[in-house]
């Protein structure tokens, strides 16, 4: 018996990778081309991360991408805009509580299609 090969079915998710191949293309922003790669994987190997660990790695109003899940483990006490596949309520409540916004990738990659100053925390 051959293992069968997966693939992504979801099709937002689909949607966003190629969206963000685009932009990296069009923008050269490698940025938009690491993420896109990091949701590519698997499942199992897709990434989540807590709130303890956006607030350990970033500053005041630092920009963060998430190529997985936001979880609420944690708190935050200063502002950050976090662009992610999918948050908790938890996270979100805590994120915006702190004076922070909540984006998907989608809407930071067309507000900055240079890619700069983005931080990627996985």
């Amino acid at each position: 018996m051959c293992p069968r090969k997966t693939r992504i079915t979801n099709p937002e998710l689909l949607s966003l990778i190629r969206f963000l191949r685009k932009k990296a293309r069009e923008n050269k922003a490698a940025v938009w081309r690491s993420v896109a790669e990091i949701l590519s994987k698997p499942n199992r190997r897709r990434i989540a991360v807590n709130i303890s660990r956006i607030s350990r790695y970033t500053g005041e109003n630092d920009e963060v991408v998430v190529p997985g899940k936001v979880l609420g483990a944690g708190t935050i006490k200063h502002p950050v805009t976090v662009a992610a596949f999918a948050f908790s309520e938890q996270a979100r409540a805590k994120i915006e509580k702190a004076k922070g916004k909540c984006l998907t990738i989608h809407e930071l990659a067309e507000s900055n299609p240079k890619g700069s100053n983005i931080k990627i925390i996985g």
